[in-house]
């Protein structure tokens, strides 16, 4: 472990020289592709650093515990001793758990897919609580949202909106929401007071750069029409709207929120490659031995990942059985001890697996 940290210490450094270049500040990508290397390394590097400074702490320390300190001195200096190992044992855990392999989509941007499921209207209307849920966390995280297309229910929820969430480490967090979602709760279309139980879809997509995929532009069929719904005389009255086909896929993509036609082809687009990735990579799973299929955890998104329970303002995430509780403050944004859990609690199968 400790030769791997020194590894990581060296090209995090020789890194720090070549950001400082100049034919490098001149040369975009590759300014962006050596910032983001460097940007991945430095957490585990600071760990690292901070590892051999508490090391050194301690040692002195120690020394000073072997040179006989005045008796006044000795009860803070084991104190000290105390505090240091303690420190220590946690650098050591923090270290293992950053060497783990991680994902290498986890820094991606992504692209955020919610659908209305069973329910109907309350489904819809299900659908547009979650899309402000994850707005409202993006906006705490300092992350952007941009709306790539929507489609709204009568009494202002969505059937489906497709939204791209750009930021640090966005997939690493939102990867954990994909899935069914389901919400109890008394819909104000019931005039008894029943409850009903309905549920939406979430889609969570990394996005994939140009470099990621090869798509042909003879295998696409792209459309162009006029945008649906409100948004001015422009965007009603001229084809701004673009829909992309993937011929040998059938995958299909649009975005109309835009009033410039080339942006909403670029959305679109971003759309159509995620998709395609996520195509691609499911197939590559499907062709995996059941137990490897076990382990990624495909079939995790077809189950309901969690119950959102209004009358007992009560959220409960099935995959660690785990409730929180605050309703109105979680539905507002405030999911980040959820997603935090669920984190904890993969790193710890991980860790289990490797001692294994």
């Amino acid at each position: 472990m400790w030769d791997k940290l020194d590894s990581l210490q060296k090209r995090y450094d020789e890194l720090t020289e070549l950001l400082a270049q100049p034919e490098v500040a001149t040369d975009p990508a590759r300014l962006s592709a050596l910032a983001k290397e460097r940007a991945a390394l430095e957490p585990t590097v600071a760990k690292y650093q901070e590892y051999k400074a508490v090391t050194r702490s301690l040692e002195e320390t120690l020394a000073m515990l072997q040179d006989g300190p005045e008796p006044e001195m000795l009860a803070m200096v084991k104190d000290e001793l105390e505090q240091l190992k303690k420190r220590q044992e946690q650098l050591q855990q923090d270290i293992r758990l950053a060497l783990l392999s991680k994902d290498p989509s986890d820094e991606r941007d992504v692209i955020v897919e919610i659908r209305g499921g069973t329910g109907g209207e309350e489904a819809a209307l299900f659908a547009a609580d979650l899309f402000r849920m994850y707005s409202r966390y993006a906006q705490n995280k300092r992350w952007s949202v941009e709306v790539i297309d929507s489609s709204p229910s009568e009494r202002g929820g969505f059937k489906e909106v497709v939204f791209e969430v750009k930021g640090k480490g966005v997939f690493g967090k939102l990867k954990y929401e994909r899935g069914v979602h389901r919400v109890q709760r008394v819909p104000d279309t019931e005039a008894s007071g029943r409850v009903h139980t309905s549920t939406a879809t979430v889609a969570i997509l990394p996005e994939a750069d140009e470099v990621d995929l090869d798509i042909n532009p003879g295998d696409l069929k792209i459309e162009f029409y006029h945008s649906r719904g409100a948004g001015g005389q422009n965007v009603n009255k001229v084809a701004t709207a673009v829909r992309v086909h993937h011929i040998p896929t059938g995958i299909t993509a649009q975005c109309q929120d835009e009033r410039s036609q080339l942006r909403n082809k670029q959305k679109a687009m971003a759309v159509l490659r995620a998709r395609v990735l996520e195509h691609d990579q499911q197939k590559k799973e499907e062709e995996m031995s059941r137990e490897r299929r076990s382990q990624v955890g495909t079939g995790e998104r077809a189950e309901k990942i969690r119950t959102y329970n209004f009358p007992q303002d009560r959220v409960s995430d099935h995959r660690i059985d785990k409730n929180f509780h605050n309703l109105p403050a979680i539905m507002e944004g405030e999911i980040g001890d959820m997603i935090e859990a669920l984190v904890a609690a993969e790193q710890s199968k991980r860790m289990e697996a490797v001692a294994a």
